[in-house]
């Protein structure tokens, strides 16, 4: 799809994008937040967030004006997806005035963090001129401490990944909260699971209805860093819990293009490279106090799968689905489902499998497509939050072991790739890797090296 025309015609018409600002009410132990986006004087959105009431939130111990510098953030990273669907060239910030390396913190997050958006929309982006943000206010972002205890937010989203998380942080601390944003039936009830059941921040994200009304009418949509603004509604919910670490669950794997040979990365905001930017700005505009890093950062997706599978009783309630997210099930047609099932089956058998997802995907001959995109025999991976092509490939390599015949899926493996390709494959040390490139703390550390040693 080739949208330049409209993309440059919607830049035209409209010229600038306003974060008029914000308001906000807490009651008991709540917290409702409404934005004020207007484009030019035409249009305008007023998207919601709400921390629902949870006797962990502590809002009144954070002085006006530091809450004031947390939701002002969050707005921030939520304007971009409205910006996306008339792209002005203009970013005119009311409230606050931004530095020039505040400014430059945020012109990256939205180039990269939209690099999908731009790839599919046959859009090229000058990264001098794509956007330009202008900040009128007079207020500044100033750091401020957080009274926190040693326990962490664990944001949890129904997969597998931050099971993984959960699990290997109980054996640190027995006081960490589970958060999730926009709760759905995996994200809830895998988090129940792991006994977190009364120790849930739920938030609720409202869009503008505007907005999709806009997607409807043929105005330009896309990707938008999701786990960025995760990340920022994160920080607020430590600073109101007092907790001093935000665990997320990305592993080394989001570091690789989606794109072959370009930066084009659909898991950008859950890169290593997002990562130390936004451990950087915190720590200078925010807070130094409250700590961000992902856990599982120096792990790959084949060793979280052998972690996970080791956990059978979160078998039937994680889900790693978008399409069958609001049903709660396995669609068993998606790339994301066909990943998941190729990057368990060295660690799970067929049978146990199949009771997950309900079939053998890999006897679907219709998931040929996105087979080739996994394994790299095409050059486009698909845009999900997906291991690398070698992960995918070492775990259908091994995955051979637990048939006599070979289904259709994994006999277009053999065929491509032949026995030698697999012959190279030791199981054993892709389990024993750990990647020196990560933000965790030695306790941490310690942490994923004597689990990875307890299953090999």
């Amino acid at each position: 799809m080739n949208n330049t025309s409209k993309f440059n015609s919607l830049r035209h018409e409209f010229q600038k994008f306003i974060y008029e600002g914000f308001s906000y009410t807490l009651i008991n132990n709540s917290l409702s937040i409404i934005f004020d986006f207007y484009v030019d004087n035409k249009i305008e959105f007023h998207p919601q967030i709400e921390f629902q009431i949870e006797s962990y939130y502590h809002f009144e111990k954070i002085e006006k004006s530091n809450l004031e510098n947390l939701i002002f953030n969050i707005g921030m990273i939520e304007l971009i997806s409205y910006w996306k669907s008339m792209a002005p060239s203009k970013v005119i910030i009311k409230n606050y005035k931004l530095t020039d390396k505040q400014i430059s913190f945020w012109k990256k997050i939205y180039f990269h963090g939209l690099g999908e958006y731009f790839y599919l929309n046959g859009i090229l982006p000058n990264y001098d001129d794509f956007l330009n943000i202008y900040s009128v206010g007079h207020k500044n972002l100033r750091s401020f401490d957080v009274e926190t205890d040693d326990s962490a937010i664990i944001p949890v989203g129904g997969g597998k990944d931050s099971i993984v998380t959960m699990e290997l942080l109980k054996k640190f601390s027995k006081n960490n909260l589970a958060l999730i944003l926009n709760p759905r039936g995996a994200s809830i009830f895998t988090a129940e699971v792991g006994g977190f059941t009364n120790r849930i921040l739920k938030i609720n994200r409202t869009l503008d209805p505007k907005l999709l009304k806009l997607n409807a009418e043929g105005y330009l949509n896309g990707h938008t860093p999701f786990s960025a603004l995760l990340a920022f509604v994160a920080i607020l919910a430590a600073a109101a819990t007092g907790k001093k670490y935000v665990a997320l669950s990305n592993e080394g794997s989001a570091n690789e293009p989606t794109i072959i040979g370009t930066k084009i990365n659909h898991q950008y905001s859950k890169s290593i490279e997002f990562e130390k930017d936004f451990r950087e700005y915190i720590h200078e505009n925010i807070t130094s106090d409250i700590k961000y890093f992902s856990l599982l950062r120096p792990l790959s997706e084949f060793q979280i799968a052998s972690i996970f599978a080791k956990n059978p009783k979160y078998f039937k309630s994680f889900k790693s689905c978008n399409v069958g997210s609001k049903t709660d099930s396995w669609c068993g047609k998606c790339p994301k489902c066909l990943f998941t099932f190729i990057i368990l089956s060295p660690f799970l058998k067929p049978k146990v499998l199949e009771d997950i997802f309900g079939c053998n995907m890999l006897q679907d001959k219709s998931l040929e497509n996105y087979f080739e995109e996994l394994t790299g025999i095409s050059e486009v991976k698909p845009f999900e939050c997906i291991g690398t092509v070698d992960e995918v490939n070492a775990a259908l390599c091994l995955a051979k072991n637990s048939y006599k015949i070979l289904p259709y899926l994994l006999q277009k493996h053999q065929n491509y790739f032949g026995n030698d390709y697999c012959q190279k494959i030791n199981k054993n040390s892709l389990l024993a890797k750990i990647s020196n490139e990560h933000f965790l703390e030695e306790k941490y550390l310690q942490i994923l090296k004597s689990e990875l040693n307890e299953k090999n």
